[in-house]
């Protein structure tokens, strides 16, 4: 086998490790799946696993971290247009609080990783919203936790619910509810969250 063909073939099998943690990760909770069950789900060869990665735990952290990658990519190509810094924050909160509808699976991981799921909304949009005045809070590092856990617990109750316009409704609701706390008035927030999703 050619060094480019193994290359690749190693690259396949741990592609094929990661998309089957990820899986694994929507419906169990990983300390109790088995590396057996990982490389079953991958197709691979059970010594493969440990070619790859010294521990299921450092597959699962990598799981986790490149599904979050994933959604904030597609929030910063989403919002990358947007001059309101309070309009950005609203899409990445209605964005990720419409999970539970748009994409099931990573709704599913963000509940079950909960507050060690890194957000769609970095800190630093946070700071330059309050920067140019447009969001009112003390603590950057605690504003941001609370939309963190604020989020959470809005798409933990949409993967409870079954009808679509209740999920997209309580994410609008949020927005609108963390907008007020960061200090718009009622018609502006309101205006804001009322905007198309881009």
């Amino acid at each position: 086998m050619t060094v480019g063909r193994l290359d690749r073939r190693k690259a396949q099998t741990r592609a094929a490790l990661l998309d089957a943690a990820r899986t694994l990760l929507t419906s169990r909770d990983p300390a109790g799946v088995s590396i057996q069950e990982i490389t079953d789900a991958a197709d691979v060869g059970f010594g493969s696993f440990y070619n790859h990665f010294p521990s299921k735990q450092e597959l699962f952290d990598l799981a986790v971290a490149s599904a979050a990658e994933e959604h904030r990519e597609t929030v910063r190509q989403v919002t990358a247009e947007l001059t309101d810094p309070a309009e950005v924050l609203a899409v990445a909160v209605r964005l990720t609080a419409r999970l539970p509808r748009t994409d099931p699976g990573l709704a599913r991981i963000i509940d079950r990783v909960g507050v060690r799921y890194p957000g769609a909304y970095p800190i630093d949009d946070l700071r330059h919203a309050h920067a140019v005045g447009r969001l009112c809070f003390d603590d950057a590092e605690v504003a941001h936790a609370c939309i963190g856990g604020a989020l959470l617990a809005v798409l933990h109750r949409g993967l409870r619910l079954d009808d679509p316009h209740e999920i997209d409704e309580a994410a609008d609701h949020l927005a609108f509810s963390l907008l007020r706390m960061f200090g718009l008035v009622d018609g502006d927030a309101r205006k804001v969250v009322s905007r198309p999703l881009p």
